[in-house]
């Protein structure tokens, strides 16, 4: 980096150290940040003295929202299989009612920012488990499919708020050293909440009818233990402090570090309050001024551009479609579809356990480099999973005269009528080999059955013929399932988790709410964006030219993060800023731990200014800014 990050840092710490050198006097040295990697050193909270349990109770009830966002896009790829029988729903139909909660969440993402800014991190995360509440009893009780709609969007609200505070709120009330594991619990919650969300699509799935209603309405139970736990529970410290209530910030920062000293911790944020409010005049909305300040505004790029990536690297698309992706992979019953759905949960619920362990001992950057090596590739076997069940899709043999002279008539191949939404594959198997097949159009009052003949009206004989819609038989679906779960135990442990974690720790306090909004708010575009357009990018490219081209996109993003990407890992959040002090994607940095390290030390020692960035005396003690490694 630049010398402006030496310049700053020193300003900054010059600062920060003016009410504590009297103490720094008595109590002999001191160190400020965590010396380099290898060293014994303290931080601003001693990383060796115990967590307190209450920092745990906050990662929890916090997480619950995390919960919540992913039993919703886990629910939802089961119970579409349910509603699209019993609601009659065509593709447009069933890519509204997912794109839709995504939609509102997008939306209500970007308000957030505002939100969180005026009524604290506390009160919006009770607002959210409220309106997901709402949502979810619309839902369970919902006659029709515009009652439906609108459910999922109320849902949608609640999401979007708690998807951008509950990160924002973990990052700012936990200690520096395991900042980046709670806030990954969040995500270790997402997936969790997917995976509950597919034992009970695969409970459900059994019952005759409205079995859809238990599964959507079953949400508001941890919302609702949300909703309780939050009353009781604090304010971030540095929202308090931001807004004046310096008192009452010291009093929840005390409680929640367990009684330990907080001093140093206090007056090291709101030294950084003030130097902030003083450089940025305090005036302006904040989103001018984030994009007017190179440092804010190099980090909002980042930021918006991770959550971008996470995305198009088509993981909701995995998520919100897995049963009917292996439906089209071959996989014919619904209740095993759901099931095998859940295995995919399972997955990435184990793999996210990984990344919660890995990311405080491997770092951000790391993390986010491997997993998307891994996804590229997955997405890639995925792709080739559909490429070898398209060339060996079974042929038309029969073609019945159409009376409606509909364009089924005209495949002769599987693939090419599953990739038309009004033809389905009517068939007699004999073992695997497939016979008696033609192509006719599907009901468009239900699609489980043929309009007419044969497959019209299909019995459970072991000899009646076999109706496949949206999917070919095939003996490739293994392959498929393989990409999945590989897909899964790559992205969870990076690509999931890691976007959410940076974007909670890279902005300024003055900045954090806005900037959260925002990159949560390109979350959802994307979200939208990807999960409207899956099914009809399938229909026109097909299925392996929709994983292929994410697999691309996924190598784009590898490029970005290789490129713009500066690691966090165990600095302060007030220390953060100056990672982006230099020019935009320059190199991608290396820990700043390896780099700067600014600490005490008695005068009348020597030390070399070939070492040394800068050194300030004060009677008794000197402090230094120390360069030891370069950043690129």
């Amino acid at each position: 980096m630049s010398s402006s990050y030496d310049e700053y840092s020193l300003k900054h710490m010059s600062n920060l150290m003016g009410s504590r050198r009297q103490k720094s006097v008595d109590d002999g040295e001191q160190s400020l940040i965590r010396p380099p990697s290898g060293d014994s050193g303290g931080d601003l909270l001693d990383q060796d003295a115990s967590t307190p349990g209450f920092i745990y109770v906050l990662a929890f009830f916090s997480a619950l929202g995390g919960f919540l966002f992913g039993y919703d896009t886990g629910v939802v790829s089961g119970a579409m299989l349910l509603l699209k029988k019993e609601m009659n729903l065509n593709t447009l139909w069933q890519e509204l009612l997912v794109s839709s909660t995504v939609g509102a969440a997008a939306l209500s993402a970007l308000t957030g920012g505002s939100l969180n800014g005026w009524l604290g991190r506390r009160i919006c995360i009770l607002m959210a488990s409220f309106i997901f509440s709402a949502g979810g009893i619309i839902l369970s009780l919902a006659p029709d499919k515009v009652v439906l709609l609108v459910g999922r969007i109320i849902v949608g609200l609640g999401i979007g708020i708690a998807s951008m505070t509950v990160p924002v709120y973990i990052a700012e009330v936990s200690p520096p050293h395991q900042r980046g594991q709670l806030v990954t619990i969040n995500s270790l919650f997402v997936t969790g909440g997917q995976f509950i969300a597919s034992v009970i699509d695969g409970a459900f799935s059994y019952l005759s009818h409205d079995g859809w209603r238990y599964m959507l309405g079953l949400s508001v139970v941890p919302a609702v233990l949300q909703f309780i736990g939050f009353f009781f529970l604090p304010e971030s410290p540095r929202w308090l402090l931001q807004k004046g209530r310096s008192q009452e910030a010291r009093q929840v920062l005390s409680k929640i570090r367990g009684g330990q000293n907080v001093d140093v911790e206090y007056d090291a944020i709101r030294t950084s309050i003030e130097e902030e409010e003083k450089e940025m005049g305090g005036g302006g909305l904040v989103i001018l001024r984030i994009l007017r300040h190179g440092p804010t505004r190099r980090a909002l790029i980042v930021g918006c551009g991770l959550q971008m990536f996470q995305q198009l690297s088509g993981i909701n698309t995995v998520m919100y479609y897995s049963a009917t992706i292996l439906q089209m992979a071959g996989v014919r019953d619904d209740k095993q579809a759901i099931w095998m759905a859940a295995a995919t949960s399972a997955t990435n619920f184990v793999f996210t356990l990984v990344g919660v362990w890995l990311v405080e001992r491997v770092g951000r950057r790391k993390l986010t480099l491997g997993s998307l090596i891994g996804t590229s590739l997955s997405l890639t076997l995925l792709a080739v999973g559909f490429l070898l069940s398209a060339q060996n899709s079974p042929p038309v043999t029969l073609h019945p005269v159409d009376s409606q002279n509909s364009t089924c008539r005209l495949y002769g191949y599987c693939e090419f009528c599953m990739l038309d939404p009004d033809c389905g594959f009517c068939y007699r198997e004999n073992g695997t080999r497939v016979y008696e097949a033609s192509c006719v159009p599907a009901n468009p009052a239900s699609t489980d059955h043929a309009i007419w003949g044969r497959c019209s009206n299909q019995t459970e004989a072991a000899d009646s013929p076999i109706w496949a819609y949206n999917y070919c038989p095939t003996s490739y679906s293994w392959i498929v399932m393989m990409g999945l779960i590989l897909y899964l135990a790559f992205f969870a442990p990076g690509m999931g988790p890691m976007p959410w974690t940076v974007n909670s720790e890279i902005y300024p306090l003055w900045a954090r709410s806005t900037g959260n909004a925002c990159s949560a708010g390109v979350n959802w575009m994307f979200n939208v964006v990807v999960s409207l357009t899956f099914l009809h990018v399938a229909e026109f490219l097909t299925y392996y030219g929709a994983f292929f081209m994410y697999s691309g996109l996924v190598v784009l993003g590898l490029v970005f993060v290789q490129g713009c990407l500066p690691e966090t890992q165990g600095l302060q959040l007030e220390e953060i800023e100056n990672l982006f002090a230099g020019q935009l994607c320059s190199c991608g940095a290396s820990s700043p731990n390896d780099n700067h390290n600014v600490q005490y030390i008695r005068q009348g020692l020597e030390f070399s200014p070939a070492h040394y960035g800068a050194v300030e005396s004060d009677s008794a003690i000197a402090y230094i800014t120390v360069s030891t490694a370069s950043r690129c």
